[in-house]
């Protein structure tokens, strides 16, 4: 599943729908939960429930639930019943019980999706970070937020002024990406809140495609296409790899071996085999998706 950008959308706003997943997010994430009010929360799934049963596009729909230890999750997962949305986001995730639950109760349902938790939410998360890899219950990812964890323990702040994060959060970042590697899922960043500054996003998104994550949230549609460029493989990072996976087969059994100007050795080949692997994924995905887009366009649907 290809997910470098997921845009969230308020499950209460069904005329944003369209405008969203026309942003060019390989997936939006439908929102009963912190976007809606308490008053619109039968509205939004209704209008989530409407929006899963017409036919599909090429962008993938997540819906976040609420938190597993409420009643409006419950409601939430009933007005689903027997519906096939792309996956489940999982907001205070804790580990690999919360996961067994959800998957336990979308069973239930009759719902048969992966489940995306949001791991970072609750102070007892940090510290089952590890314990998905062992969940047993298949996952589109991992990823982790900012903004509830510093409420939950009376922190005034999660970021510096300039914007970077303080020490506990930037841990909980840095746990996040190996939890969902040793999971061998998507890891995906957090969302970056300050949406009109392309500059900066694009920056983060950059950063965090170099730290090793695979994709990021949004909250609005101008992030997607920075996000999308930030995950994407340039055309020099993929003939660099490709020169590094040719190296090695016309010398299988060197240990090390020179490529433009610098050793490389197994974990340099792993990596090169990684990034083309993500490129030829990526690729693909934008050749099947364009006879969709041509359809869907000379239908008049947009």
């Amino acid at each position: 599943m290809r997910l470098r950008s997921l845009l969230f959308v308020p499950g209460d706003r069904p005329e944003r729908f369209a405008k969203a997943a026309a942003s060019g997010a390989d997936a939006l994430i439908l929102d009963l939960e912190d976007s809606v009010a308490a008053s619109a929360k039968t509205a939004a799934r209704e209008a989530v429930a409407a929006h899963l049963r017409e036919p599909r596009g090429a962008v993938r729909l997540f819906v976040r639930v609420n938190p597993l230890d409420t009643a409006l999750c419950a409601e939430d997962i009933a007005a689903l019943h027997g519906l096939a949305p792309d996956a489940i986001v999982l907001p205070k995730a804790e580990g690999a019980p919360s996961v067994r639950e959800l998957a336990q109760r979308l069973a239930a349902a009759g719902i048969d999706a992966p489940i995306l938790p949001i791991a970072t939410e609750t102070p007892a998360a940090i510290f089952a970070l590890g314990s998905y890899a062992a969940a047993g219950v298949a996952l589109a990812g991992i990823t982790w937020g900012a903004e509830d964890l510093p409420a939950a323990i009376g922190a005034a702040t999660s970021r510096e002024d300039d914007g970077r994060y303080t020490p506990p959060y930037e841990m909980a970042r840095s746990l996040t990406l190996f939890a969902a590697h040793a999971a061998g899922v998507a890891a995906i960043d957090t969302v970056y809140p300050a949406f009109r500054d392309l500059d900066g996003l694009a920056g983060y998104a950059r950063r965090a495609a170099r730290d090793g994550f695979t994709g990021m949230m949004a909250i609005h549609p101008t992030q997607v296409g920075a996000i999308n460029a930030a995950f994407t493989p340039s055309a020099e990072q993929v003939e660099a790899a490709q020169r590094i996976v040719a190296a090695f087969a016309a010398a299988p059994d060197a240990g090390a071996l020179q490529v433009d100007g610098r050793m490389v050795d197994a974990p340099h080949l792993k990596q090169a085999r990684r990034l083309l692997d993500r490129a030829a994924a990526i690729a693909a995905h934008q050749a099947a998706d364009t006879p969709r887009r041509t359809l869907r366009g000379r239908s008049g649907v947009t």
